[in-house]
């Protein structure tokens, strides 16, 4: 069962993906409402994947990505983000992001990227 860190300053996309994890057995093991407390929640709990907003206060989700890969090179975070974040999105994967996901979420998708970076 892969270990999982939820990072997003909105509760609601928290909850929402939590709920699909958790219906396929993916352990939650912590929730972040900003890259600061993502870089110390992923140093604290070593988990096997990140899920990443890219706009947040305090620290963005990209230079949230690439103090983690500072940390652990191995680091498997998928970057979530919004339609139209395209020069974002580039710039999470160049950072080691090693894929992303739309909002609004479909389960399937979610589901399939998982897999794919798991």
């Amino acid at each position: 069962m892969a270990r999982v860190l939820i990072v997003d300053d909105a509760k609601f996309i928290r909850m929402t993906l939590k709920n699909i994890l958790k219906k396929h057995d993916y352990d939650i093991v912590g929730e972040a409402k900003n890259g600061v407390e993502a870089v110390r929640l992923y140093e604290e709990y070593q988990p096997d994947l990140v899920l990443m907003d890219i706009t947040m206060p305090l620290m963005n989700g990209v230079e949230a990505t690439k103090q983690i890969m500072k940390q652990n090179k191995q680091a498997k975070i998928i970057i979530c983000s919004a339609m139209g974040q395209h020069k974002v999105i580039v710039s999470a994967i160049e950072a080691g992001a090693l894929d992303f996901i739309i909002k609004p979420f479909d389960e399937n998708r979610v589901l399939e990227t998982l897999h794919h970076v798991l």
